[in-house]
């Protein structure tokens, strides 16, 4: 659903564009009417994502995640709901399915609050499935038809491209990001996400060309798992990224030409 920028969508635009750039960029490169759902949803993930980090208390992360999930069960049930700067203009945006999916990315997140090591391969598979993955489904489903299980692939390879890239910054926060950080698992994970992506865009057909501007994100994906692939040590090292220039080029192209 389309809607004119207001007050409220110019402040979600202007938190995307402060904490998450790339989204940020890609947002700006998708047609102007996808903009007004996608930077609610952006903006709704900043916050959540946030939540656990911005405390050393358990409790008071559980509070803020708590506080989202009940926005998301009011923007679900159709009546009179919280008046937020970003629950306002998203509830404009998602039916209930897409809180529902929005719902479980607020769960999954609580394992931040944790600071617990993944208990296993399934449990990091479900943690990046769920947070990346349902986000993108989210914003996709709000804007045009589009096949979930594409999506999910796609949210998949997306989330594993940024969860390496922020691997450093976690792990001085003291967490263990990765089931088996070897550099032979880490060439396994992006070899995986490479193939979960190559999938999705062998099926683009199955994404509407209006669902598709939610996957502009990926622009940057395949490039960061192939670095990843080809030199592991790099993920723990922070030297995964892509030349701001020719990163920009390529934004460009596939915003031309719909090829996400």
């Amino acid at each position: 659903m389309s809607q004119s920028f207001d007050a409220d969508l110019t402040a979600c635009a202007d938190l995307v564009r402060r904490a998450d750039p790339e989204r940020f960029l890609a947002a700006m490169a998708a047609p102007v009417a996808a903009r007004a759902v996608l930077f609610p949803v952006y903006a709704f993930n900043i916050e959540v994502a946030r939540a656990p980090w911005v405390t050393q208390e358990p409790m008071i992360a559980e509070m803020r995640l708590q506080w989202w999930a009940d926005a998301l069960e009011e923007i679900a049930a159709g009546g009179l709901m919280r008046r937020h700067e970003v629950v306002t203009p998203l509830a404009h945006v998602l039916d209930a399915s897409g809180a529902a999916l929005l719902t479980d990315l607020v769960e999954a997140r609580r394992w931040d609050i944790t600071r617990e090591p993944f208990e296993d391969a399934a449990a990091f598979t479900h943690y990046i499935e769920t947070t990346s993955g349902n986000l993108l489904q989210a914003a996709a489903l709000a804007l045009g038809p589009a096949a979930p299980e594409v999506l999910r692939d796609a949210g998949y390879a997306l989330g594993l491209a940024n969860w390496f890239r922020a691997i450093p910054a976690l792990e001085a926060a003291g967490r263990k990001p990765l089931v088996d950080g070897r550099p032979e698992a880490v060439r396994a994970l992006a070899k995986d996400g490479l193939a979960r992506l190559r999938r999705a865009r062998a099926a683009r057909r199955q994404v509407s060309r209006a669902a598709g501007a939610a996957l502009l994100p990926l622009w940057l994906a395949g490039p960061v798992l192939r670095q990843a692939l080809r030199d592991p040590r790099a993920v723990a090292e922070g030297r995964l990224g892509v030349a701001p220039a020719r990163a920009q080029l390529s934004l460009l192209a596939r915003s031309l030409t719909g090829r996400w």
